[in-house]
């Protein structure tokens, strides 16, 4: 590829390529739909450590309280991300079968379905925000100040879910320029509003830790609006009409089959976390400080990997859709490598800089320490984590989306948890013990899944 024509894919691919994903050129078609994934989640994942950044100002506490937020936060994301992954196979096939239309009904009967979904999550977040941290073990700090911004992250949920659902519905079209773009708007207001509501600006009082979740809601809220005027607008590969405003069971029913599997891997994975920060909170609010803190920035350095694993699952559906399962294949493969070459160098930048990354958002000693030590030791795995990522979106952009659910009760409720207690609490090993305990699980799960994509009956998937 010419510098040239590599110039001309790259303005191509932020500004929206109208290419046939089942025709063009096989590494093309993945730079082309890669790139606008890798910049949406890069700028996703700075926001996350802006947002970590302002609120690691106010104090170990306030970290402790974003954290365990979080980790209802990631029940939220399962069910959001098992739909997205649904909603990306339905309407990828589709696309690939040259069903336009029926990709546009698809489309709106997931943000039906998104609004019913949030409504569990808006009433606990507003009603039992305080008894919801109480559980996860929190200090008398969060359950009196910090339970505010559970209460607004949780409560104002619609728009975490239609975001994920309604950029899952442009990724799977090939629109991935239009999710980018969504990303850059929510979270570049994200970034503004964050130090206003924080910190306080003019008329705007300082609203301390509530701001950051009054900033995130209102950020992604615009972020949503931004969704649906160019839904009905219209994207390069799909557009919705007023007629499909309708609501069909039909279709409804079909994403919901499709997505159990897809919420439930998420949900066995999210839980997972739950537990592990459940293990971690025994430690006191400095380890969940330096976990939160060491998870933020490893989310930021895995998207690269986790945006080109999304251009899998397009691929995967659309080929699929278009009867090319063995191009559908190639594209796990090529994507593969290129992952575990970028996670390999993002090892060694954490083995050899840990704790001068972890110092950028703290100033405490023992949270770099905590946070320095779960760089290194996760990282371990990164090498084989590549080829989970690869693999189990190949399978989810196949619409098989529960063999990767079989997977990880295997390796992170069966395996992850237990030897996570059994390391850090039985043999004494504490927080290290769990960062271990992480490594084992995430190397193991790699391998499996790998071995198992090779078998290739996720091919055979019908959606």
């Amino acid at each position: 590829m010419t510098s040239a024509s590599l110039w001309n894919d790259l303005k191509k691919a932020l500004s929206g390529s109208e290419e046939d994903y089942t025709e063009v050129n096989l590494r093309r078609a993945i730079f082309l739909l890669s790139v606008p994934m890798i910049l949406e989640l890069v700028l996703e994942s700075v926001f996350a450590v802006v947002d970590i950044y302002f609120v690691g100002t106010l104090g170990a506490s306030a970290v402790a309280t974003v954290g365990l937020t979080e980790t209802y936060l990631f029940l939220l994301y399962s069910v959001a991300m098992g739909l997205s992954f649904s909603v990306t196979a339905i309407v990828a096939r589709r696309i690939g079968e040259k069903e336009k239309d029926k990709a546009g009904i698809a489309a709106m009967q997931s943000v039906w379905i998104a609004i019913l979904a949030s409504l569990p999550f808006t009433i606990a977040g507003i009603f039992y925000s305080r008894e919801l941290l109480a559980l996860m073990g929190a200090d008398d700090w969060v359950l009196n100040e910090g339970y505010h911004y559970m209460q607004w992250m949780l409560g104002g949920n619609i728009v975490i879910i239609l975001l994920f659902l309604i950029n899952a519905v442009f990724r799977g079209a090939g629109d991935a320029a239009i999710s980018m773009k969504v990303l850059w708007i929510s979270n570049g207001l994200n970034i503004i509003l964050d130090p206003i509501f924080i910190f306080g600006w003019g008329p705007i009082p300082a609203y301390g830790i509530t701001g950051a979740a009054i900033a995130t809601t209102l950020g992604r809220g615009i972020g949503v609006l931004f969704q649906f005027w160019l839904l009905f607008q219209g994207g390069k590969h799909i557009k919705i009409l007023f007629r499909h405003l309708q609501i069909d069971w039909e279709t409804i029913f079909g994403i919901l089959k499709t997505s159990l599997g897809g919420i439930g891997q998420m949900i066995v994975g999210m839980t997972s976390w739950i537990f592990i920060m459940r293990i971690l909170s025994e430690f006191g609010s400095q380890t969940v400080a330096g976990a939160t803190i060491a998870l933020r920035t490893m989310m930021f350095t895995m998207m690269p990997s986790w945006g080109m694993s999304n251009a899998v699952a397009t691929l995967v559906g659309q080929n699929l859709g278009a009867g090319k399962p063995d191009r559908a294949e190639q594209s796990v493969w090529f994507t593969g490598y290129c992952n575990m070459g970028y996670l390999i160098l993002v090892s060694i930048i954490y083995y050899f800089c840990s704790e001068s990354i972890i110092g950028i958002f703290t100033e405490d000693q023992t949270v770099i320490m905590i946070g320095s030590e779960w760089l290194r030791i996760v990282s371990y795995s990164y090498f084989v984590y590549a080829w989970w990522m690869a693999a189990s979106q190949a399978f989810n952009g196949a619409g098989d989306t529960m063999t990767p659910t079989k997977i990880n009760i295997i390796f992170f409720w069966i395996i992850q948890i237990p030897l996570a207690y059994t390391l850090g609490k039985y043999f004494d090993f504490g927080y290290q013990g769990v960062f271990w305990a992480m490594m084992v699980s995430e190397t193991s799960v790699g391998i499996y899944t790998l071995w198992l994509f090779t078998k290739g009956k996720w091919k055979e998937t019908k959606v």
